[in-house]
């Protein structure tokens, strides 16, 4: 079913290649970003148009304060800072970040060129909080050795999961997408039996078919990302997850990306990911991947990208500027 208007490119194909840029503004460069909303479709063309055949596209999404600080009217109904998960064990952190790009090609390096032209293009208006290089892995596979994405909902059960519609009409075909970045104990997991990590996912290994449910373990990834109402409905979001990894610094993990037409979904699966549900019966995978990040955003649509909202009205000297959240994390290295 055609969307109205149309969304940003994120019921795009997976690709070979992505780069993650996340950025978070400083004060007085709002409208610098609110400037490159309506150009970055010409940027992106600038690249494209010379590599037809890479496939390359670019996502950008703006967070709760940098929404604040840049646009007056109506904000995104569902829109909030990520929300910090603490469980008895496990933490799922949330991290500074007002605006974040996701681009994707068949090869990294037109991603590179674009997000360099975009940093280019906002210059001192941003710093980058966060840049990781995305690679497809063998065949679809995450750096755990199972393939990732094997539940995407497709065609229109993609568009009614990932855009937003008459529930928030100012904002239909936008969406929200959450970020996660997780290192993974190789070492560890790789000292597992092949039945023991099956038993983590939830999925056996060489042909990636789904534990049967007299097999399944409650706290399996997959069983506790499975989101089901009580009508039976279940609850989907689209990953576009990669591997990354950087020998030098024996860093190894999965960029986690996700979006949804309604961010409680993902929470609710990080919930009872880091929390349990019942509480305490933590996701197994948690166990040799500790997450480092968290950011959520709100996607617009192309046409609002085209012509953004108004901005933000100049406060009176008295009037206080809107609140920021702490954004001291320290070395993200540390978190392992």
């Amino acid at each position: 079913m055609p969307v109205d208007p149309q969304p940003q490119a994120v019921l795009a194909p997976l690709t070979e290649s992505a780069v993650f840029l996340t950025l978070t503004v400083v004060d007085g460069g709002e409208q610098a970003v609110r400037d490159l909303l309506p150009e970055l479709a010409g940027i992106v063309r600038s690249v494209g148009f010379r590599l037809p055949d890479e496939g390359l596209t670019c996502i950008i999404g703006l967070g709760s304060e940098l929404w604040d600080r840049t646009f007056d009217g109506p904000r995104p109904a569902a829109l909030h800072a990520f929300r910090e998960v603490v469980g008895a064990r496990h933490h799922a952190p949330s991290t500074p970040g007002d605006l974040f790009l996701h681009v994707r090609a068949l090869r990294l390096y037109p991603c590179f060129e674009l997000a360099r032209l975009v940093r280019e293009r906002l210059g001192g208006a941003v710093e980058v909080t966060d840049e990781v290089h995305g690679f497809r892995y063998f065949d679809r596979r995450d750096l755990l050795g199972f393939v990732d994405g094997t539940e995407n909902p497709t065609g229109a059960d993609a568009a009614a999961a990932v855009l937003i519609g008459d529930e928030d009409p100012d904002f239909a075909g936008g969406s929200y997408v959450m970020t996660q970045k997780y290192l993974h104990d190789l070492g560890g997991w790789q000292a597992q039996s092949v039945e023991e990590r099956e038993h983590a996912v939830g999925r056996r290994m060489l042909d990636d078919v789904e534990l049967d449910e007299a097999t399944q373990p409650p706290d399996s990834h997959v069983a506790l990302t499975q989101i089901v109402e009580e009508d039976g409905t279940e609850r989907e979001i689209l990953r576009d997850n990669m591997p990354f990894g950087s020998i030098a610094r024996g860093e190894y993990g999965t960029y986690f990306i996700g979006y949804a037409a309604d961010p409680d979904i993902p929470e609710r699966m990080l919930r009872r990911m880091f929390v349990g549900e019942p509480v305490g019966s933590t996701d197994r995978l948690l166990e040799f991947s500790t997450a480092v990040t968290g950011t959520l955003f709100f996607v617009p649509s192309a046409a609002m990208l085209d012509d953004p909202p108004p901005a933000r009205a100049a406060a009176d000297p008295g009037e206080p500027a809107p609140a920021r959240g702490d954004l001291g994390i320290g070395d993200l290295r540390s978190a392992r």
